[in-house]
């Protein structure tokens, strides 16, 4: 399966057709093996997904998209990171189950997806029976969204852009917002409405992610128009304020700067107008390097 998939690489929707078997890591530099940077306990992602004891988060080394204020860039675009074999990789989500985490969190993982999809079935085989969440950009193949059917319990997908100008100027990516959609829709048939547990966690469903960028209110509008008219109450919503300018945002001066609070309660007083319910939003205080995880090889 990993052979066949790995041989002409299409996992995501770049389609470059790299041969990582061969040594060529193609746009996203992932190679043969899995590399992760960090695999620990993670608090800050939305209450019904860190809960209480946190979110076994596993972040993967390397990316398709190199947007220039990614506060993950070590291990998304510097590389930074270790490879590990599958069976390690099944022990990696066991070990984050024994330290009390809520649900498997896989960060940047499209790239990786028939070596996690391997890994989950030897660490279920093993008593793995946590839900597994799917953090993704979004700019990947629906094929491999339906390669997942069945692993996957929870769709955590970014929707970043509306206008592919700003898709291809800060992530280096044309036809970003047809590609996700496509995506998103496809995560949603596939996992059905969003389901919560006794502890009000996320067990099932999609929720979208938006990050609000500076100056892009009208874009961030277009993202929220499109959710709320095709999905409605069916997912859930997270509104992001957390914009920090961290990598290369300094090349940028429009965006080389905090998220203005004005712009950020005009897209909650936005959604409010609609009527939507199923909206995630952030207090105050979460623009801060501080919430950066260190990627040290932890759990690895």
């Amino acid at each position: 399966m990993i052979e066949t998939l790995l041989a002409g690489c299409r996992l995501c929707a770049r389609s470059c057709g790299a041969s990582r078997l061969d040594g060529d890591t193609g746009f996203c530099r992932a190679g043969r093996n899995v590399k992760i940077a960090r695999a620990a306990l993670h608090f800050w992602e939305e209450p019904c997904i860190s809960g209480r004891r946190g979110s076994g988060t596993v972040f993967f080394a390397h990316c398709n998209l190199r947007c220039v204020f990614c506060q993950n860039h070590p291990a998304s675009q510097q590389g930074v990171g270790r490879e590990i074999s599958i069976d390690r990789l099944g022990e990696i989500f066991l070990e984050l189950m024994a330290a009390g985490a809520h649900n498997i969190n896989l960060v940047t993982p499209t790239h990786y997806a028939p070596h996690i999809v391997q890994a989950l079935n030897i660490a279920r085989r093993n008593g793995l029976s946590l839900p597994v969440v799917y953090n993704t950009n979004s700019y990947e193949n629906v094929e491999t969204i339906r390669f997942l059917k069945g692993s996957i319990d929870v769709y955590l997908p970014d929707l970043k852009y509306y206008n592919d100008k700003y898709a291809l100027k800060y992530s280096g990516v044309d036809g970003y917002f047809a590609k996700a959609k496509a995506v998103i829709e496809k995560m949603v048939d596939q996992v059905g409405p969003i389901k919560f547990n006794r502890e009000g966690l996320l067990v099932k469903g999609v929720l979208v992610r938006h990050l609000a960028l500076p100056g892009l209110l009208f874009d961030s509008k277009k993202v929220i128009d499109y959710l709320y008219r095709t999905f409605g109450d069916s997912i859930y919503i997270s509104l992001m304020n957390q914009y920090t300018p961290l990598n290369q945002a300094c090349k940028y001066p429009e965006i080389n700067k905090p998220l203005h609070p004005g712009h950020y309660r005009g897209l909650i007083e936005y959604c409010q107008t609609k009527g939507m319910q199923n909206v995630f939003i952030q207090k105050s205080g979460t623009a801060s390097p501080d919430f950066v995880p260190p990627f040290d090889l932890e759990g690895v």
